[in-house]
């Protein structure tokens, strides 16, 4: 397993980093684990999300409508009024 050090953490952030590790009755490196954890996933998905619009927007890009051819509101608001 790799070891990564940490230097000149904020002390309000070492603190509060203490208290939540308390509150879970985890050791402060397990507190730290699992907030990094937590915190890749969530860039994870954020940074999937940016890559679906990416794919959207450039399949969007693709597509050639025929002159007239109406917008999707304007056929859901027609299928609606039925």
């Amino acid at each position: 397993m790799s070891i990564l050090h940490v230097r000149n953490v904020p002390e309000p952030l070492y603190r509060e980093i203490k208290k939540l590790a308390e509150a879970e009755k985890r050791s402060f490196g397990s507190e730290v684990l699992h907030l990094l954890g937590h915190a890749v996933q969530e860039e994870q998905a954020v940074y999937g999300r940016k890559n679906i619009l990416k794919d959207i927007e450039r399949r969007r890009k693709k597509i050639k409508l025929k002159p007239g051819t109406p917008d999707s509101t304007t056929l859901l608001r027609e299928d609606r009024d039925r």
